[in-house]
């Protein structure tokens, strides 16, 4: 059993992100969903950005910061997207991560300081996404996988990418979900919590 903080994506803490928390919950593993916006959700990411934009991106991933003072130290750290942004921080900045899952997003670990040493990572995402694929963020996960095999050729690293465009391809609750890609992405973070 493996605990698992998870944030949620620009739309909010949707009925898919909650059925992927349900998913990880069924396999075992204690989930909790912050809900970084109080109850709201978005129609779309658009929407979503709208509110973030007004709220502050900032204040927004501070939120999912302040929020993990409520769970211990020794968790998974994961996020949806935007949700990636309080996950990475934490993940790089709290002691005591077992791991970090991030789904549709990774910034560059240089964002949060360094990448603790033996902190697991895996992350996901479509490879012609425009905001994973065109946006950097595949970059900075494949960099940071890189660097961390550098380190040590052991290193429980990795990036795993779906054919496709869609952004928020896990979430059920959305026109964007892939029902093939999402199953293979939960199969893949399952077996990573099992790990840790």
């Amino acid at each position: 059993m493996t605990e698992v903080v998870l944030f949620h994506h620009a739309q909010g803490l949707t009925r898919g992100v909650v059925a992927f928390a349900d998913a990880l919950r069924a396999a075992g593993h204690v989930v909790h969903t912050p809900d970084l916006y109080e109850g709201r959700t978005f129609d779309s990411i658009d929407e979503g950005l709208e509110f973030v934009h007004g709220l502050g991106v900032g204040e927004v991933a501070a939120r999912g910061v302040r929020s993990a003072a409520d769970f211990d130290a020794d968790v998974v750290y994961a996020g949806f997207s935007l949700g990636v942004l309080p996950a990475q921080h934490l993940a790089q900045s709290r002691p005591g991560a077992r791991g970090a899952l991030f789904f549709h997003a990774c910034v560059p670990a240089a964002e949060f300081g360094t990448w603790p040493a033996g902190l697991a990572l895996q992350v996901h995402g479509m490879d012609h996404d425009p905001f994973f694929a065109d946006e950097g963020d595949l970059d900075a996960a494949r960099e940071l996988v890189a660097q961390l095999r550098a380190d040590d050729p052991g290193a429980d690293a990795e990036v795993f990418t779906y054919p496709g465009s869609e952004h928020l391809f896990a979430d059920s609750s959305l026109a964007a979900y892939e029902p093939a890609a999402s199953a293979l992405l939960t199969e893949r973070a399952l077996a990573f919590l099992a790990r840790h």
